[in-house]
């Protein structure tokens, strides 16, 4: 198929794994994206504001937590000193019955707005027969939509992270949410370490391993756990809830509600992050879907993502 081709196939979410897939050179048997981490377990303890936000019971009870500390991209062998992939946590907290999904990455905006433009993007940065992108494409692309490089920025504007534990991560949509007295308005979910930011020079990224992040952790978890506070930053009329390009006005600065703290503490299984996934859509009565393009692809791309890399794991795993 040439790049026209391709260029006027419509975008699914289908079309967004294979792209994903393409960008990373098609390793098997592994996530699209995030495909390197990490699953652990703790647990959540609601604030006692928590239900001035949301009636949701996975957010004002106590709850187990499942969770995932991941590595951006589509590598499973990319090293933890990359300073322009992201860093992603995923948490699934369950408790009397209930259960939510909340999928969260270290930047507050997403590289996307539409999923045409997702798979532009993903298209315009495909490796050519060098194993290596057209720089003359991507830059092309990115003039004609520099929205997409704000979450690229955000980044490199940062140090690079020196531990999963000291990164602020963020759900980078816009959520709706009903409280106790059954008022609704959108929030954005925002995770505070409790550690503070923690960020390392050039000088001290050249100096460790690839792998230092796991390695962090396992110390981290001997001296007692990793902690988040989980924010509701609050809405403010006008708000873009639709466009997960950009941020709310001001938003580093408006009021965030505390809604509980999550307390990571040991590692888990990998099978038990990796046989199923943290679905996005899965959310308790008090939190509904955002309305964003965006959010809804991610629903059915996870599902084709899974069923991929449960086929290409038993292709692996079948006998000569």
């Amino acid at each position: 198929m040439t790049h026209k081709d391709q260029d006027d196939a419509k975008a699914d979410p289908a079309r967004i794994v294979e792209a994903l897939k393409t960008v990373a050179g098609d390793p098997p048997g592994v996530r699209a994206s995030f495909a390197k981490g990490w699953c652990v377990t703790g647990a959540y303890h609601p604030s006692p504001r928590a239900h001035e936000v949301t009636c949701s019971p996975s957010f004002t009870n106590a709850c187990e937590v499942l969770a995932r500390f991941s590595v951006g991209g589509g590598l499973p062998a990319v090293a933890d000193t990359n300073a322009l992939v992201l860093r992603g946590l995923s948490l699934r907290l369950t408790g009397d019955g209930s259960r939510s999904d909340l999928l969260v990455e270290n930047a507050p905006v997403h590289f996307a707005r539409t999923l045409d433009q997702m798979l532009a993007f993903l298209r315009a940065r495909a490796p050519g027969a060098d194993g290596k992108p057209d720089p003359e494409r991507v830059r092309t692309f990115s003039e004609a939509n520099p929205e997409t490089l704000n979450q690229a920025r955000y980044i490199a504007a940062r140090p690079l992270p020196g531990s999963f534990a000291g990164v602020a991560y963020w759900g980078v949509h816009a959520f709706p949410v009903t409280n106790a007295a059954g008022v609704s308005r959108f929030v954005k979910f925002k995770l505070a370490p409790v550690a503070g930011e923690i960020g390392l020079s050039e000088d001290e990224a050249r100096a460790l391993p690839p792998d230092f992040l796991r390695a962090d952790l396992e110390r981290r978890f001997q001296a007692g756990g990793v902690g988040f506070d989980i924010l509701a930053l609050l809405d403010r009329p006008g708000d873009p809830v639709l466009d997960v390009t950009t941020r709310w006005p001001d938003e580093d600065e408006r009021e965030a509600v505390p809604l509980g703290r999550v307390t990571i503490s040991q590692f888990a299984d990998q099978a038990a992050c990796d046989q199923a996934i943290f679905n996005p859509g899965v959310l308790a009565d008090g939190v509904g879907h955002p309305p964003d393009e965006m959010f809804a692809a991610r629903l059915e791309a996870y599902v084709i993502s899974l069923a991929r890399r449960r086929r290409e794991g038993s292709a692996a795993r079948a006998p000569d």
